[in-house]
């Protein structure tokens, strides 16, 4: 037992970090098509963090066949409190079913109040509107 504990104090210290850092699906998104009652596919979604009066981008990711990012704030990082956006970049998504839209990127601004707080950002998309919300 004596020489196994200080190979299980380096396993500790070898997981420490991941134990500190924002857990998977920390931040999630979901994309539905109200037109089609279908989730949207390979839209392009990016996160950014308000640093005084400038936006620095943390990530990026694409939707899966089901609309949704799991996980889109970075797992190597505690996502701490205050101002972000994430930005669903919509055109491409309209323009391959060769339709028109008015939004050709949906900006959604919202406060982090505790580090590492699980959050869900919906989007209910059509052409000329959408909706979103603090989802679960």
């Amino acid at each position: 037992m004596k020489k196994t504990t200080p190979l299980l104090i380096l396993a500790a210290m070898a997981f420490a970090p991941a134990a500190f850092s924002a857990p998977v699906g920390t931040l999630s998104v979901h994309v539905l098509d109200q037109q089609t009652g279908t989730p949207p596919p390979g839209v392009t979604v990016t996160l950014e963090k308000q640093q005084q009066d400038k936006w620095t981008q943390l990530a990026s990711g694409k939707t899966d066949q089901d609309g949704r990012i799991k996980s889109l704030y970075p797992e190597d990082q505690d996502m701490q409190p205050g101002v972000y956006k994430v930005t669903f970049k919509t055109a491409d998504y309209f323009h391959t079913k060769k339709l028109d839209t008015f939004f050709p990127e949906i900006p959604v601004l919202f406060t982090v109040t505790r580090t590492n707080e699980k959050l869900h950002i919906p989007l209910l998309l059509s052409q000329y509107g959408y909706s979103t919300y603090k989802g679960s």
